[in-house]
């Protein structure tokens, strides 16, 4: 009985984060309660299997909350735009180049783990380029979301917070044995843009030679207007060009603090916040003023990680996960059961089309880690499994409003946008897997 509460409670919850008709929050928060009144707890423990709850996931918050501001405060005084520059500049009018520069400029861009801000910064800025080359823009729109994804593996982004909150784990823990596939995806990436941008060489000289017009013709000056437009959210006068340096050491101090791990990530970004602010800005309403700006993505995430962890208290607590994992074991084929995380993994970009980010850890990982626990596996190798496969096809799944963002700002298409980029992206998260297999990274 226990068990079937607790998959209709999670089935209740995906299906309200499918159907988009509330806010993860209340979904997080409420269905749990139910779910736990109906299988027979009372107000006193369940406020117990709160506090048990939302205290484990309380650092992720926090590092959530500051983590944002620091990194929107460093896109604000211009930390990266000269390499963005600088990338854009070498590349200009090699077809091959430019598909290598687009890859290396989304993974500076994505630092701050924003995937609006990165579409914001690079569609702008290189989709002239692309219609003056003739490029597809499609091209332009997997590369960026491809190397935005791998990147979105650090731990102030989405993904590996809400891992962490489901394990109680340290984030930055979490995401140590994911540097090198990080780095192995990226040069995987960028022999991919080598290889697509050969290509597109021949295929414009195809289309040249037979005088078609191609689809980088059909894009508006009005659409790439908008789109320049668009990339002025941040005003010339919050740069700060003379404390480049002074920014950029900050910067990778305090990345470097948090690979180090010697104080938590949290602490990490306040001290950075708290540098930052008055290095660039020593007008206090200047310094409040930034915090205003950036403070609502960060409030929403943490909230969002709070929920969870409410939610995950009370799954817990009332046992109704460990019901569902015992009870699922009997159910599955026995050769299946001890492979499950791996099967989740090869299948996490297709996931990504049906399942929210919040589903897919909330939900499915909760039930994937019990089962798997008890057949040997450690946890840590079934969030890496479920990680690596699920992660690749962020920006390639219609419930990412950022990919909506970079298709305004583009002009382009949904559908096409799937077809172009769903095949490449699966191969590659299931290629990472593989290589995180053999490194030991995930153990089967």
């Amino acid at each position: 009985m226990l068990s079937i509460i607790g998959l209709i409670t999670i089935v209740v919850i995906v299906a309200l984060l499918i159907s988009g008709k509330v806010s993860p929050i209340v979904g997080l928060v409420l269905v749990p309660v139910v779910g736990a009144f109906a299988a027979g707890f009372g107000f006193d423990q369940i406020g117990e299997f709160f506090t048990e709850g939302t205290t484990k996931v309380a650092g992720v918050a926090i590092m959530f909350i500051f983590a944002i501001l620091f990194f929107g405060i460093m896109q604000d005084v211009g930390l990266f735009d000269p390499l963005i520059n600088k990338m854009i500049a070498i590349s200009r009018g090699n077809v091959i180049a430019v598909a290598v520069a687009t890859v290396i400029i989304a993974a500076i861009a994505h630092l701050d783990g924003s995937g609006a801000s990165t579409f914001l910064i690079t569609i702008p800025a290189l989709l002239p380029l692309y219609k003056r080359l003739k490029m597809n823009p499609y091209l332009l729109l997997m590369l960026v979301g491809t190397a935005a994804a791998i990147m979105n593996m650090v731990p102030w982004a989405g993904p590996l917070g809400r891992t962490a909150s489901v394990l109680d784990v340290d984030v930055t823990e979490l995401w140590r044995p994911l540097i090198p596939i990080q780095l192995i995806g990226l040069v995987l990436l960028i022999i991919i843009a080598i290889v697509l941008g050969y290509r597109e060489k021949r295929l414009i000289a195809k289309k040249a030679s037979l005088g078609e017009e191609t689809m980088e013709d059909q894009i508006s000056d009005a659409t790439i207007a908008e789109a320049q437009l668009a990339a002025t959210v941040i005003e010339e006068d919050l740069k700060r060009p003379k404390l480049l340096w002074l920014n950029a050491i900050l910067a990778v101090a305090v990345i470097g603090v948090l690979v180090w791990g010697i104080i938590p990530a949290g602490f990490a970004f306040m001290i950075g916040v708290s540098i930052a602010l008055p290095l660039n800005f020593p007008k206090v309403q200047d310094q409040m003023a930034r915090i205003k700006e950036h403070a609502p993505g960060g409030i929403l995430m943490a909230t969002i990680i709070l929920a969870a962890g409410s939610f995950l208290g009370i799954l817990n607590g009332t046992n109704m996960l460990t019901a569902i994992a015992t009870d699922l074991v009997t159910v599955l084929p026995a050769f299946v059961v001890p492979y499950l995380h791996l099967i989740i993994g090869i299948f996490g970009v297709p996931f990504d089309l049906l399942l929210s980010t919040d589903a897919y850890y909330f939900a499915l990982l909760p039930i994937v880690d019990q089962v798997a626990a008890s057949f040997g596996v450690p946890s840590l190798s079934t969030a890496y499994a479920m990680i690596i496969g699920n992660i690749i096809g962020t920006f390639v799944s219609p419930l990412s409003p950022a990919l909506w963002l970079a298709l305004g700002l583009a002009g382009l298409e949904m559908g096409k946008h799937i077809r172009y980029s769903f095949m490449m992206m699966w191969g590659l998260s299931i290629a990472l897997l593989a290589i995180a297999v053999v490194l030991g990274i995930i153990i089967i």
